[in-house]
């Protein structure tokens, strides 16, 4: 098996269509298909279902483009390891990161990384911490900003960013900001939520919160960005329980403590694979996170 054949085999995985891969990495669109065809026949299994219009995997072609992406991430890294022994950062720095992440601000650091190591080309990629976590342990990404859990695996590790507890949001004319109190999941039994889906570290907290509280709740107003669920909360169209930091960016709106999330309810981290498979440019993304205070450290 080939390097060239797995690139290949990725690049029609990703475009789902021969002739658009072929075009993107400045090869026949016979010689692709034939290397596709000497993947297939040295694996004995087909890997995609070929119409006129495009191409998708097979239960075995998914299978292997798990294995194919952490193997050609790991020849990157391998590149980028020796370039970095000679002195010179260069390569790629993919980067994952969910909305208004709490403990890091990460346009500020990219640029401080940027001007550390110009030769880095950066690429930004914006998603729920379930989708980072994944995209990390398959090596599409070499580290990520997000909420981590328990069901992230044994194959991620993390540096801790900051921990915060969750709050409770609501309108000024909302019934229980009148209240003023320290409030429990039981308290918000019948309550309208807004919340962000279900992948989102937030969501993901919130959840565990009101688990482990033995209190259903039914989200009616699912969103995908911060600010429209800002939004939705100023117009008492339902209540919203987020990280501590979400109140600074609607000041209007009435904050409420929740009672048993306690100070590490929800804690933001920055995700990496082992050290043995961590890129140059992600290690040096943290030595920069730490050296310039912008978080405190704690691998784990």
């Amino acid at each position: 098996m080939e390097l060239r054949h797995l690139q290949h085999f990725v690049a029609v995985a990703e475009d789902q269509h021969f002739t658009r891969a072929a075009e993107r990495l400045m090869v026949s669109q016979s010689g692709l298909s034939a290397s596709i065809r000497a993947l297939e026949r040295e694996l004995r299994a087909p890997l995609f279902v070929r119409t006129t219009r495009r191409v998708t995997l097979t239960e075995a072609g998914r299978a292997l483009l798990t294995e194919a992406e952490r193997i050609l991430a790991q020849v990157r890294a391998a590149h980028e390891a020796v370039a970095a022994v000679q002195g010179v950062l260069r390569g790629t720095l993919a980067l994952g990161t969910e909305q208004c992440i709490a403990g890091v601000h990460v346009a500020r650091l990219l640029a401080a990384f940027r001007r550390e190591h110009p030769d880095v080309e950066i690429r930004l990629r914006q998603a729920g911490s379930g989708a980072l976590a994944e995209e990390v342990a398959a090596g599409r990404l070499d580290l990520a900003f997000a909420y981590r859990t328990r069901a992230d695996g044994d194959q991620l590790r993390s540096v801790s960013l900051t921990s915060e507890p969750m709050t409770v949001l609501c309108h000024p004319r909302h019934r229980l900001a009148a209240t003023g109190a320290l409030l429990c999941p039981d308290d918000l039994t019948g309550e309208v939520f807004v919340d962000f889906h279900p992948d989102w570290g937030p969501r993901r907290a919130t959840d565990a919160a009101f688990a482990a509280a033995g209190v259903r709740r039914t989200v009616a107003l699912e969103v995908n960005d911060v600010h429209t669920l800002l939004d939705l909360v100023d117009e008492n169209l339902g209540i919203a329980v987020v990280p501590r930091h979400f109140r600074h960016k609607r000041p209007t709106l009435t904050a409420l403590p929740l009672k048993g999330t306690g100070e590490a309810a929800y804690e933001t981290v920055a995700l990496l694979p082992h050290e043995h498979s961590t890129s140059p440019a992600a290690r040096a993304l943290v030595a920069l996170l730490e050296s310039e205070g912008l978080a405190p450290y704690r691998s784990s």
